[in-house]
């Protein structure tokens, strides 16, 4: 990762921007959004359909060509909803889409490309319309979708159980395990006992890691020069310099 050279005082100004875009384009297109969103490109996140819901302290990785996108295509209007827990993180290029229910719990996260639906959207046969009966898909606390892994419908994953990169899961994944592979099989068993750090538990209190955000910051940007980073935009190659 490259040194922020930007002094406290614009990144500062910057978070403002993107607190007040996240509040007039993002924030009414959810039934709900938690405070202390952080969309660290929050033009670049699709946000689309009714009952979307989510907690506190949401964070949103995503790229021009790698977006966030979180959909509800409900069977009829006002129909169909995804509702995510407190502290989740979803990383470019990562997607929900649901024609019922999706839930994910408190301090999910979805690595880059993650994909998870609760419909096949159609059949083998009927390629118009999808499938009568609802397969919703639920996600523990703390579940962890590995890079360009897909959770297909009708799955619960219990808490604390990672989905190894690359894998498809079909069916239930218990607690406290790694599931592996196309169809995903249990691969590990996580020991219960060990004790976790999760983002729940960094975001339990979010006010407080707002604050102490901030104040890493203060004390990491404290020094930049203005001139200087301005310098650094119009000519890179005088960051060698600094």
């Amino acid at each position: 990762m490259r040194e922020d050279l930007r002094p406290f005082w614009v990144k500062q100004a910057y978070l403002r921007f993107r607190a007040a875009w996240i509040d007039w384009f993002v924030r009414p297109r959810c039934a709900h959004l938690g405070a202390h969103a952080t969309i660290m490109a929050p033009w670049y996140v699709d946000i689309s359909g009714p009952n979307i819901r989510i907690g506190h302290s949401f964070t949103a990785i995503n790229t021009a060509s790698q977006r966030v996108q979180i959909g509800v295509w409900g069977r009829g209007p006002g129909q169909g909803r995804i509702t995510l827990g407190d502290a989740c993180l979803m990383s470019p290029g990562s997607r929900i889409s649901a024609s019922d229910e999706i839930v994910l719990g408190d301090g999910c996260m979805l690595a880059n490309g993650a994909y998870i639906t609760d419909s096949d959207w159609h059949g083998l046969y009927n390629r118009v319309d999808r499938a009568d009966e609802p397969t919703p898909v639920v996600l523990g606390d703390n579940v962890w979708v590995g890079d360009h892994a897909t959770v297909l419908k009708g799955v619960t994953i219990g808490d604390n159980s990672v989905v190894a990169a690359r894998s498809v899961v079909t069916k239930d994944v218990a607690e406290n395990v790694v599931v592996a592979g196309n169809p995903a099989r249990v691969v590990k068993t996580l020991d219960a006992t060990v004790p976790r750090y999760t983002r729940a538990d960094l975001y339990a209190d979010p006010d407080q890691t707002a604050q102490q955000f901030k104040d890493l910051d203060r004390y990491v940007l404290g020094k930049n020069r203005f001139w200087f980073w301005l310098w650094t935009l119009v000519y890179p190659g005088a960051r060698r310099g600094g």
